[in-house]
Parts: C-alpha cells; structure tokens; sequence
C-alpha cells in the first residue's frame, strides 16, 4: 500500500476522502429549508435536495408534504428540482439564475404565488414535453400541481440524480465508502492501462470516422463553390446596391470559412462548422436572388432536407421512410414536385462499407454533418426511426461525436451531471413564453402571463 501511495496518489485520495467527508455531513435527507431566498440560497439547497420551499412560502407545501415529495424524486434517481417561492419573488431571468447558480443538468421547476413553470436541459427532457408537463397541471392546487408535475416528468426525465443529494432512502455507509475509496486507489494502475488503451482506440475510430466524412464535406463544398461561379452577378454591375453586395460578400465569406473549417477540422464534430457555414451562404444567395428579381425576401428556413445541396427548402412536406413513421421534412421544390406525383425524392447518398446509403442510414459521423444544416430542435424529428437517429439517442454517443444536435439525450452532460454555468442557455428550455435563454417569459413575465 505504501508503494501505491508514494506514486503521486496521496493527493487523489485526500480529495476522494473529501468529496466522501461532504457526503456524509451534507444533512440529512428530504426538502431542505434555508432562511436566505436569494438564488445562492435555493441553489445550495437544491444541490442538498430535490425539493426548496421558500420560508415565506410554507403555506403553499407544508414540510411533511416537502418531504415526502423530495423522497419520491430522490428514490426514483431522476434529476428533478421543485422550488416554492411567494407571489413576488422577482421573476427576472429566474430560470436561468437557479440553474446557473445550481450547476446541475436537470428539469427546474417553480411554482410561484398560484403560478407555475417549468424549463429543462434539452438532455434530460426535450422542450416540447416540458411545455406539454406544464400545461397539463395548470390550474391545479399547489401540493397536487407538483406532485402531478413531479409524477409526470420523473416517467419522462432522462439522467440520473446528482450525487449530492446522496443514496436513496438514507445516507451513505461510511465503512463503503471508505473501502471503495482503498480499492479505487489500489486499482488505479491497471485501470488508467485500461482507459488508455481505450482512449486511443476511440481516437482511432475517430479519425477514420472523419476521413470517410471528409470526402462528402469536400462535395459539399465543391458543389456550394460551383454555384458561385455560376452566378451571374457582379458587385459593380447596373441595378446592383449595397443589399445585393453585402448579401454576395456573405456568400463568398460563408465559403471561405467553410474550407477553412474543414481544413482544420480534427474529429467528426468539427465538421458541423463546415456545413453551418455551407447553410449560411445558400441562404444568402437565394436572398441575393429575390433581391434581383423583386421579389419578397424569402423567410429563414432550412435546407431539404433530402439532399442539402438543392438548396433552402420551401415548405414542409410529409414522407414516410421505408418501415418508418410518417414525418413533415422540409423540402425544396424539386423534391415537393416528385412527392406529390408519388415518385421518390433525389435522396443524398453516400458511401458506406454496405454501397451507397441515404445520409440518415450511412453511421454515426453524420451527426454533427446533419446538425450543421438543420439545427438541434430539428433533428429529432427528422431522424427519428432512422439508424442516425437511434445511434444519436444513445448515451455514449456526445462522447464520440459531440453534443448540442437536438433532445436526443445525447448531451455532453447528462442529466444529473454537474455543468456548473457550462450550459448553453437557449438549450434549457421549455414552459410558457419561453423567451430563447430559459427566462420567465424572456421579460420577466413568469409563466407568460399566467
């Protein structure tokens, strides 16, 4: 033992001991009452149990029906967070504070005076099914409310709960703890052999991965640099004004970028920059196009979704893939014209170890390739059924090929994972009047007016 000690892992195991000291001495279980209502305060509560109520707000969740709630939540191991406040706590970028302040990935929920909202990490529960949760408690009693909330999204919550809130049912066994704490040492060895080994085969896959995506990017942007030659439009030519130029400047940046990206791109998530760009500059284009011939500017949408290369889609059509469910996908009008006679759309395929394959069913690596051009909120829909979609929703899958494509549960931090401010805002949402950054209403409006 002392051999293992002396090889740099004293420091290791003093923090582990630490982290199992905290544990221990974190209180005991159940909905945790502080005198401070600051965010601070819910926060450190939070991180202590699923279930704050605010002292001025008892009245609403008396504190054996705080306990009993938190014991449902904590037994069922799921990451969700219920606060009572009073009617006129500030409601002012609240979410966001809370789930900051809180440093956990999960579903937050309020109730506040007789009103009620929810917002959660795409990872843990999609926006669409929080905003769903939400509506179907309104109007109810408060201990009913939560508790139906509570019930509903612990059936529909991904992750796990944080390690803070310690063991269900009770605290941690100090004699486990601390032997676990010996073996990890004693084994660390021939685990970091083990991780290394591993660490380097995902590495390995990884840049194959890239390699055989590399070729379709390059297509990508060979096809994009083709359509600008093709353009028959000159910054200096009669009729052209500062629109038109700056809309063809953003057309030639987005390509150049585009290849630049590329050229630096290291692992198979790199790639989404690329076709980000490659999306940015084909709409670009096509406003220059309106421009020109007088017509309204097109709205913001995405490409076909068939085959990105034909270009901005211009309506949304339904199709059904081969033993799949039916699904509206944008599409071009090429691809809307050969739906609607019955016939098959120009599907983008590439090659996979199996021939030529739709995108949607050629492996992982095209993930971040679709998240480029659609966009996380979209993907879900799209690929759902698909093999992309399934491989997308595993949990292992944001370690390989990144994260941020959509509520696939897929996310670099699952639920139940300490983020600390690491979260990107606009992708905790959900409830009423979602204001884009997870806030009441996006102007303090809790509940969007409710």
């Amino acid at each position: 033992m002392k051999a293992v000690l002396s090889r740099g892992l004293v420091l290791p195991l003093v923090t582990l001991m630490t982290a199992v000291l905290t544990v221990l001495y974190a209180g005991a279980p159940g909905a945790q009452a502080a005198t401070a209502t600051d965010v601070s305060g819910i926060a450190q509560a939070l991180r202590r149990s699923p279930v704050y109520v605010d002292p001025a707000a008892s009245g609403q969740l008396s504190a054996p029906e705080a306990r009993a709630l938190a014991k449902k939540i904590k037994d069922a191991g799921k990451p969700v967070f219920i606060t009572v406040l009073p009617a006129g706590y500030p409601t002012s970028r609240l979410f966001t504070d809370v789930r900051t302040a809180t440093g956990i990935t999960g579903v937050y929920a309020i109730r506040l005076g007789d009103r009620f909202d929810a917002r959660a990490d795409s990872s843990v529960l999609p926006r669409t099914a929080v905003q769903n949760l939400v509506t179907s408690v309104q109007g109810e009693s408060a201990a009913k409310q939560l508790n139906d909330f509570t019930d509903r999204a612990l059936g529909n919550a991904g992750g796990h709960a944080p390690a803070s809130w310690g063991t269900p049912g009770g605290n941690v066994s100090s004699t486990a703890l601390i032997t676990a704490a010996v073996v990890l040492v004693v084994g660390g060895s021939g685990a970091y052999a083990l991780l290394r080994r591993s660490r380097t085969r995902r590495e390995q896959e990884q840049r194959a991965a890239l390699e055989r995506l590399r070729v379709v990017v390059d297509e990508d942007i060979t096809a994009f640099g083709e359509e600008l030659d093709r353009l028959d439009f000159r910054p200096g030519e009669p009729g052209a004004d500062d629109a038109m130029r700056s809309d063809y400047a953003r057309a030639l940046d987005a390509y150049e970028r585009a290849k630049s990206f590329m050229a630096a791109a290291q692992r198979p998530e790199d790639v989404k920059a690329v076709t980000q760009e490659l999306e940015e500059g084909r709409f670009s284009l096509s406003v220059l196009a309106a421009r020109r011939e007088g017509r309204p500017l097109p709205g913001r949408r995405p490409p076909c979704f068939f085959d990105p290369r034909h270009g901005p889609s211009v309506a949304d059509a339904v199709w059904t893939p081969p033993g799949g469910a039916p699904r509206e996908v944008p599409v071009c009008a090429a691809d809307r014209a050969r739906l609607a006679d019955g016939r098959e759309p120009l599907v983008r395929e590439v090659d996979t170890e199996y021939g030529r394959r739709p995108y949607w069913d050629a492996g992982p690596a095209y993930g971040p390739w679709a998240g480029g051009y659609f966009g996380g909120g979209l993907l879900p829909g799209l690929l759902m059924g698909t093999l992309l979609g399934s491989m997308m929703a595993a949990p292992a899958y944001a370690a390989d090929y990144g994260s941020g494509y959509g509520d696939f549960g897929a996310g670099g931090y699952q639920g139940g994972d300490v983020s600390g401010a690491d979260f990107d805002p606009g992708d905790f949402g959900g409830g009423f009047g979602d204001g884009g950054g997870g806030d009441f209403g996006g102007g303090g409006d809790f509940g969007g007016g409710f």
